[in-house]
């Protein structure tokens, strides 16, 4: 079915909405083989995406996806990057994420296991017990209780096994890249993206003010990383009340030291855990801790809890070195974790 839409795009035109949803639509419910498929998404990569066209994928995938809608006071909001960018930092967004939580932000993460870094998300909160296959309605009350909780990709999107082969097949980066953070269960309105490339750092807020969100900040560093970085100044883009506006923001601004990549580095599954848990119980290098705050301040920020990066810096640090961070973190894990798991780390 969706070869004569693969040949069109190899003759380098575009799709219509409605010609992508018949595309996605096949595909999605697994009539395609893996080598069509592979060729479709390959020959849109290589011709690169419309909006239009990213939008008709989005909205097939959020029509395929579950959906959960927690019943809470505030703005819900999710944290998350593409990927891609390569760096082997530790899990800075789901760090910036508990930090965000126990600053009175709501966080409905959306992730998945590491594809092409060194430790997911996915892997941070199964290696400490969490059930990443929680039914939707568990995965409700966790965020209504904690103000955070985590939907697992696969879970919540199971119809994207059947494009798990002709991502394979492709070998790089398609256009599922980035529908993946644009694809939140909770039908988030507020979001911080990082992006691979700065491409999207504006397209993204175009796509999502046509899907009617509300506040959205996209991020990427001029030193390459899909997170606000302390190493270098980082370029984003901004959507409030309907306006799109792009900036600059440099942490020394906020008082923030200027770090080496290095500081934030890590090489094992391990390292990734034991550097999570010491910036949320504030025994990390400064590097780490700042930069989680910093991400943490623009999570502030489309949240509605601050409206500028230096008072969501403050309340960041504050959160974490108050021990705010690493008891709601603790609470979580004893409610829907292993503690043990905790304690390990803790020991280490």
């Amino acid at each position: 079915m969706i070869t004569k839409f693969t040949l069109k795009l190899e003759q380098r035109n575009d799709l219509t909405y409605e010609e992508v949803c018949i595309a996605m639509d096949s595909i999605l419910n697994g009539n395609e083989s893996d080598e069509n498929a592979a060729k479709f998404l390959k020959q849109l990569t290589k011709k690169s995406e419309t909006d239009d066209e990213l939008l008709g994928m989005l909205d097939k995938m959020q029509e395929f996806g579950l959906h959960i809608s927690p019943q809470i006071n505030g703005t819900i909001i999710d944290v998350c990057g593409t990927g891609g960018d390569n760096m082997e930092t530790f899990n800075i967004s789901t760090a910036a994420s508990f930090v965000i939580a126990a600053a009175g932000g709501v966080v409905a993460k959306h992730g998945n296991r590491s594809v092409s870094g060194v430790c997911g998300s996915a892997d941070i909160f199964e290696h400490f017990g969490f059930d990443l296959m929680s039914a939707p309605e568990k995965i409700t009350s966790i965020i209504e209780k904690h103000r955070i909780g985590f939907m697992f990709a696969q879970k919540f999107h199971p119809a994207m096994k059947n494009v798990a082969k002709a991502r394979k097949i492709v070998g790089g980066r398609t256009a599922f890249n980035l529908l993946g953070p644009l694809s939140n269960p909770a039908d988030v309105k507020n979001q911080l993206i990082g992006v691979f490339s700065e491409e999207f750092l504006d397209r993204l807020p175009l796509l999502l003010k046509r899907k009617g969100s509300q506040n959205i900040i996209t991020v990427r560093s001029e030193d390459g990383m899909d997170e606000f970085s302390t190493s270098s100044k980082n370029h984003i883009c901004v959507l409030k009340d309907g306006k799109i506006k792009s900036q600059t923001i440099d942490g020394q601004e906020f008082g923030l030291q200027k770090s080496q990549l290095s500081d934030i580095k890590i090489t094992s599954k391990e390292e990734a855990i034991s550097s999570f848990v010491s910036v949320l119980n504030n025994t990390a290098n400064r590097s780490k801790i700042e930069v989680t705050a910093l991400n943490a301040a623009a999570g502030l920020i489309v949240a509605n809890k601050v409206d500028n990066f230096s008072d969501g810096v403050e309340i960041a640090l504050n959160t974490i070195k108050s021990g705010q961070t690493f008891d709601l973190f603790e609470r979580f894990i004893k409610d829907c974790g292993d503690i043990q798991k905790l304690e390990e780390v803790c020991k280490q």
